[in-house]
């Protein structure tokens, strides 16, 4: 057999970082160690948000999603003994991702990297603010000036780091949100036309080198379960990015023009229930990415089996990477050219949804494009649609999800049999250790210079300067990320994105005899008894927790059920929330976290209600929650626990109703399915 020449394998990352730098930088060294050949980095929410760790947002924040980075010290001790001219960095940063790469510049700086060895850095910048208006919530300023900061960072890196990815265009989280194949190429794609449109139009990149600013432009994509289907996305996505760069934007060299992305495999689809099974769906979903040579990913990064469970520990994040590895080195998948090329069913699934996603394209370029049609919330309130026909298919059990609405029978998990041990876990103390290294940074660090360079960033932001000359002087200056960040808010100002709930249209109609009819009678009734026009719920989203997608699927449903709905979209203090709850006299109050600052936020959400004279509307939380939280939520007054594995929306509305009745001494309105789900009482 004559031995065949092996293609070179994907980047393989595993998103990571916790509790501090120290922490993440022995966490990264450990998996370099074992064969990682790219780091991700995973930030914490007061990072990407424009925080530092002793604002009153970031109460139960700081380190829980990734890692806390207050200044160039914390970017110093992140990297320490991790040397930058050898890696290839992601970092997961949007609103603050020129912030970071400053950081990162002056990091490899302190380690001896003279000009041309800057300019030879690999790594990629996320940098997609439009996305994070849609899904991640993790934006800052407004789209117009957002666009401006990406903008002035391409054209930095283009300049004087050409190795760099200045942006990864992100349709990942628009899945996560609930866009169908097309949407996600669609809406990134539209992006990406705003974002070298801007370019162009700032001109700060000669025109004869605008093809070298196409060639830096990556994606970043979710792969699914449905694994024919995403593997034509890709081959779609690949085919119109080609025709988009040439046509729109003249670029002649196929090189340039190629399609280049990297992917996190679906987390949306990963189960609490059963999540063994999240194991063969993690495979499945990266065979769509690496099978075709044509299509295949430049990097991949895989989420660990328990994710639906918690934060994952670092031997679950081995077993992905291992999962990774075996494929890559044991199969002979990289020997062959694709094994799909010619193929006519895949190519007409590939017409399909590249004809499809060329007519949205167009629908939203008519809008005036990304920007304009993220401001008007025509994205939002798409995307909202479809996560809510999505969620529809799920409870009726025309889309199956093995071990949740069908296969439920189960053996004991001997996986998680210890459940609290079968996750990480973030000391609650580290937070205050962060805040007092951030105090200590600020006494130390020459407050003079500090404050000279804040003023220089607000003065070019201010002008169309570009802002990179003047950020790096203040990541050299000591400044920290909310410094920086509250200099561009006093230029900027802040941005609410709209929440796509009041135009969402209904996806379960309440016809006769269906749970949802059962649920509108009970909420009629309940309102009567009550003597009210309506039932009211408020949802609320408090600390910096983006990831808006359940709670907005329990707003749209509460709507439909007949409630009338308070929800004021994310990113609010505990005092907000019983502000708004006192204001509007609501029934019930509904929190959702995932970020895991549950124990902290709910407790404070309880008291000033309890302070407010507020003794009898009840309060509900949703998120990822494990066993033992839930518990001391429940043991503190919540009325209700909800997690991963309570897909029922309709169901849950159901119980909101019983909590109200409860809490204000009403009677039940008889037994049933959702009063006597064994389930939902340990929800």
């Amino acid at each position: 057999m004559t031995e065949r020449q092996k293609d070179r394998p994907w980047l393989m990352r595993t998103y990571a970082g916790h509790s501090s730098a120290e922490e993440s930088n022995a966490l990264y060294r450990r998996n370099l160690a074992k064969g990682q050949t790219g780091l991700s980095v995973a930030f914490d929410l007061p990072t990407q948000t424009g925080y530092d760790p002793d604002h009153i947002l970031a109460r139960g924040e700081v380190g829980r999603v990734g890692v806390p980075v207050a200044h160039l010290g914390d970017m110093r001790r992140l990297f320490q003994d991790i040397p930058l001219e050898q890696m290839n960095t992601s970092m997961t940063i949007n609103a603050t991702a020129m912030w970071l790469l400053a950081l990162y510049q002056v990091v490899a700086e302190e380690q001896g990297l003279d000009k041309e060895a800057i300019g030879k850095l690999q790594g990629t910048t996320q940098n997609d603010i439009v996305k994070e208006y849609l899904s991640r919530g993790t934006h800052v300023f407004p789209p117009g000036p957002s666009l401006r900061l990406t903008t002035d960072m391409i054209t930095y890196t283009v300049n004087q780091i050409p190795k760099w990815n200045p942006i990864n265009i992100c349709s990942y989280h628009l899945q996560e949100a609930g866009a169908t194949p097309v949407q996600e190429i669609a809406y990134a794609m539209c992006t990406a036309i705003a974002v070298l449109d801007a370019v162009r139009d700032s001109g700060q990149v000669p025109a004869d080198r605008f093809g070298d600013v196409v060639a830096r432009i990556s994606f970043f994509v979710n792969a699914g379960v449905r694994f024919i289907e995403e593997m034509c996305k890709m081959r779609a996505f690949a085919r119109l990015w080609d025709t988009i760069t040439r046509e729109r934007y003249g670029i002649e060299n196929p090189k340039q023009r190629r399609f280049r992305y990297g992917v996190q495999v679906n987390s949306l689809g990963l189960t609490e229930a059963q999540p063994e099974n999240n194991v063969q769906r993690i495979v499945l979903e990266m065979l769509a990415v690496t099978l075709g040579k044509d299509a295949r990913a430049r990097a991949v990064q895989l989420p660990a089996w328990n994710e639906a469970l918690g934060l994952p520990r670092p031997w679950d994040q081995q077993w992905s990477l291992r999962i990774q590895q075996v494929l890559a080195h044991e199969s002979d998948l990289l020997e062959y050219e694709d094994i799909f090329r010619g193929s006519h069913v895949i190519e007409a699934k590939v017409d399909e949804i590249a004809e499809a996603a060329a007519a949205e394209i167009e629908r939203v370029q008519e809008m005036g494009g990304a920007v304009p049609a993220v401001e008007s919330g025509y994205l939002k309130s798409q995307l909202v649609a479809s996560h809510a026909l999505r969620r529809a298919r799920i409870e009726s059990g025309e889309d199956k999800v093995v071990g949740v609405n069908s296969f439920e029978t189960t053996e004991p998990n001997p996986l998680t049999a210890d459940l609290d041990a079968a996750i990480q876990t973030v000391d609650p103390a580290n937070e205050a250790l962060v805040v007092k290294a951030l105090a200590t940074w600020r006494a130390e660090r020459d407050a003079a210079r500090a404050q000279s360079a804040l003023a220089a960033l607000k003065e070019a932001a201010a002008t169309d300067a570009n802002l990179m000359a003047a950020t790096l002087e203040c990541a050299r200056a000591g400044v920290t990320t909310g410094e920086w960040s509250f200099a561009l808010r006093d230029v900027f100002g802040e941005f609410r994105a709209p929440t796509g709930v009041s135009s969402a249209p209904v996806a379960i109609a309440p016809e006769a005899g269906t749970l949802l009819a059962e649920v509108r009678h009970k909420v009629a009734v309940t309102a009567e008894e009550l003597g009210v026009g309506k039932l009211r719920l408020l949802v609320g989203k408090p600390g910096l927790d983006g990831h808006s997608n359940g709670a907005e699927q329990i707003a749209v449903r509460a709507r439909d059920a007949g409630f009338e709905v308070v929800y004021q979209g994310i990113r609010l203090t505990p005092e907000q929330i019983v502000t708004a709850a006192v204001a509007e006299d609501v029934h019930c109050v509904g929190l959702s976290i995932l970020s895991g600052s549950h124990l902290e936020l709910v407790p404070e959400v309880l008291r000033l209600l309890r302070a407010a004279g507020v003794e009898d509307t009840p309060v509900i939380v949703g998120g990822i929650i494990p066993t033992a939280d839930a518990e001391a939520l429940r043991a503190k007054g919540v009325a209700a626990v909800f997690t991963p594995k309570d897909f029922g929306i309709t169901e849950m509305i159901g119980r909101i109703v019983d909590e109200i009745r409860r809490g204000h001494g009403l009677g039940s309105l008889g037994a049933g399915p959702l009063t006597n789900s064994a389930s939902h009482q340990e929800a």
